[in-house]
């Protein structure tokens, strides 16, 4: 046991599972990825991690019961999150930009922080994720600990961690396949669409779901 910690391997190998399993974030990184390339989808990655920073010291602080008590804060935060979403997907979709021109030189760090800006409030606008580290780190957690703050920051730190290279490994190679089709205005226009398609039905599962799917 190391400061509070109980099953720290299986933690880690659970932590791994889940962060391999598809989902809400692995969608939104590949469709970054795919659609701007590699250094778009590597940021989105980071944001997501940043978003999942915030809620680890939600949790870590008791903040995510809240949340998880509050059916009106869960619903607002759920269909903000959603609309956001949509609304991203929406500018993929429609926009004029192809693949390779998407992100024009004079304005590539202004883009690249919008990127990175995404990644976080769809993260943290996501309030499943909130739910899942309150039910899912305090059973790796000492119960006759009073102070479970280190325990809960050391737990969600290394589930970040893992998930964020994972994304990375994604971002890099969802880029990379589809790098050579980057040259192609038609099928980088079709691709850019489809990704933008992608993100408006991501949005509107998020809208669908409840506490307790």
């Amino acid at each position: 046991m190391m400061t509070g910690i109980i099953n720290f391997e299986t933690f880690l190998l659970t932590a791994l599972l889940l962060n391999i399993t598809p989902g809400n974030d692995t969608i939104f990184i590949l469709s970054r990825s795919i659609a701007q390339g590699r250094k778009a989808g590597i940021i989105s990655a980071l944001g997501i991690g940043t978003g999942t920073l915030i809620h680890t010291l939600l949790a870590a602080f008791g903040l995510s019961i809240i949340i998880a008590e509050s059916i009106i804060l869960f619903n607002i935060i759920k269909y903000a999150g959603a609309a956001y979403i949509i609304y991203i997907g929406l500018k993929m979709l429609f926009g004029k930009s192809q693949l390779s021109t998407v992100i024009n030189t004079s304005k590539k760090t202004s883009n690249y922080l919008k990127v990175y800006r995404d990644g976080i409030i769809t993260n943290v606008l996501n309030p499943k994720v909130a739910l899942f580290f309150i039910a899912f780190l305090p059973q790796f957690i000492d119960p006759a600990l009073k102070n479970t703050v280190w325990p809960f920051m050391t737990l969600g730190f290394t589930f970040i961690t893992m998930g964020t290279i994972w994304c990375l490994i994604l971002a890099v190679f969802a880029s990379a396949f589809f790098i050579r089709l980057k040259d192609n205005n038609k099928i980088s226009g079709y691709i850019n669409k489809f990704c933008g398609i992608t993100l408006v039905i991501l949005g509107i599962k998020v809208a669908l779901t409840n506490r307790h799917a």
